[in-house]
């Protein structure tokens, strides 16, 4: 709450500045945007998004609107302030849902929120880094099928099909990582229970053969020798030279 609060009262003051700035009183709306756009397209983001704003402030309903808010998302999203970009742009969906552009904008939301699963964007974000890369991916991924279900020509959408592969190969491996902590500390059940999620959850990602192996050899582990073997089964019918087999084979159940 505290971080809120600071970040509101410096945007105020930082926004009542612009606006009492001697040098910009009779600037036209006209003369504002060029200004922000020679700021955008040399890469001074900050001077960008301070003439965006002022814009909108002193201008709110005039011909320059519109596009000022589309370009001030990415102004914002270079300027890694991710929090303020996504802000921007489901205002700017919201108000204009038949922009020409509005698929742009979905696909920069599915970008800045993949990024931050990335790590990318770790800028004054109060929350732990593992749960907020947990969550921007599931957000990036919701934002990416969002623009393919609305635009399915759309020019963006086949990076963001890419990227919602990677995302889902990515939570695959999370599943995976997590299954193999649990089998460290023989929690076996707990083990199982995961593997299995990437193998129901994650089918045709390359995690899917060692979540096999994993639920293999913790079925083994527990006793539960006939669940074992049809697991084995399926790595010998879809990965039939995988290195595991022998493994799982070998080894002697308590």
């Amino acid at each position: 709450m505290k971080y809120i609060i600071i970040t509101i009262l410096s945007l105020n003051l930082f926004a009542c500045g612009v606006l009492s700035e001697p040098k910009t009183e009779d600037w036209s709306a006209n003369k504002i945007y060029e200004e922000a756009k020679d700021a955008f397209e040399v890469g001074d983001y900050e001077s960008a998004i301070r003439y965006y704003e002022l814009l909108e402030a002193r201008y709110p309903f005039g011909k320059y609107a519109q596009q000022a808010q589309l370009e001030i998302i990415y102004s914002y999203f270079k300027y890694e302030e991710p929090a303020s970009a996504i802000a921007a742009a489901n205002l700017f969906i919201k108000l204009y849902p038949r922009h020409p552009e509005v698929e742009y904008v979905y696909y920069i939301k599915g970008l800045i929120n993949f990024e931050l699963h990335q790590g990318i964007l770790d800028r004054f974000l109060p929350i732990d880094r593992s749960q907020r890369e947990q969550m921007a991916a599931v957000q990036s991924f919701q934002d990416f099928s969002e623009l393919i279900a609305r635009f399915p020509d759309s020019k963006y959408s086949k990076d963001a099909r890419q990227r919602m592969i990677h995302l889902r190969n990515r939570a695959a491996q999370h599943e995976l990582h997590v299954a193999n902590f649990y089998m460290k500390r023989e929690a076996y059940l707990a083990a199982a229970n995961r593997a299995k999620t990437v193998i129901e959850s994650y089918q045709r990602t390359p995690s899917v053969p060692h979540a096999l192996i994993i639920l293999a050899r913790a079925y083994k582990i527990m006793g539960l020798q006939d669940l074992s073997d049809s697991t084995l089964d399926i790595l010998k019918l879809n990965y039939p030279n995988h290195s595991g087999i022998a493994k799982i084979e070998n080894l002697v159940a308590n």
